[in-house]
Parts: structure tokens; sequence; C-alpha cells
């Protein structure tokens, strides 16, 4: 007999089935370090060729990190989602050698729009803010399963 899964039990199944097929944050060197169900703490280190002409991070390189994080968090719920529209503001540079820490919360959820904030910092300093809209799409994570809205 197969137990029900909780929310976050669901949100890391689906977070180990979409990594599996995530080359672009493992290429990066992201690491994931915590998934909730709406919630995604994601890692990467500042490497060489991640920094620009003034020797800080790229502002892409932080985009990309808040994005995965972003992601990972609004596919938690065993529904396929994707970015609708996303912002970012960046406080503080982020340097060489540093680990980023981006760390999604869902802000609201409503039929197949989503709101998700991100936090990425060093340390205790916060380098950008981020908010992502997402849309869910057809088809879910889990095998044998079908919660998508009609």
């Amino acid at each position: 007999m197969n137990k029900a899964l909780s929310p976050d039990e669901i949100a890391r199944a689906c977070a180990d089935a979409m990594w599996k097929e995530d080359d672009a944050s493992q290429g990066l060197g992201m690491k994931i370090v915590e998934v909730k169900a709406g919630h995604a703490v994601l890692t990467m280190t500042v490497q060489p060729h991640m920094v620009n002409g003034q020797r800080i991070a790229h502002g892409g390189f932080i985009f990309l990190l808040a994005d995965s994080s972003f992601a990972f968090a609004c596919n938690s719920h065993n529904q396929r989602a994707v970015a609708a529209q996303c912002d970012i503001a960046f406080i503080r540079p982020g340097k060489l050698g540093d680990v980023l820490v981006a760390t999604a919360r869902e802000v609201s959820r409503s039929g197949r729009s989503g709101i998700y904030d991100v936090r990425v910092s060093a340390g205790d300093a916060v380098i950008a803010e981020f908010r992502g809209h997402s849309r869910t799409i057809a088809g879910t994570w889990l095998p044998g399963t079908d919660n998508t809205e009609k």
C-alpha cells in the first residue's frame, strides 16, 4: 500500500525529477540545499568565468541562480510551471569566490499563476532581490499522477 506523501515530500520528489533534467543549473555548479512546498534554497559559488570587466559577479549569473531557485519553488507542487515574467534588483556586487545563496518563497498561488520572491545573499549581505511570476503548463513531475488544472 502506498502512503500519501506530504506536501514537502512531494516537493522534494519533484525537485529530484527536475534536477535530473536541469543541465544549466548543474553546469553552473549550483546545489540544492533545501526544497519544501513553495520554497527552495540553492547555492552557487562565483567562479572566475562568472566575473565581468568590473571583476564582480556578472548580473546574468546572479539572475540565473535566482531563476533556478524560483523554478524549484514554483515546480514544487507537482505541476509543471514556467516563468511568465521575472525582474531583479541588484543591491550589492557579488565577488569572486562568494557562495551565493538564493532563497525562494511562494508569495501567492492561484489557478495557473504564482508569484515568488527570491533573495540572493552572500553571508549576511543581500546581493539581489528577484520576483518571478509563474504559469503552470500541462504535465506533472511524478509518474502516475495527474493534478494539472483543466
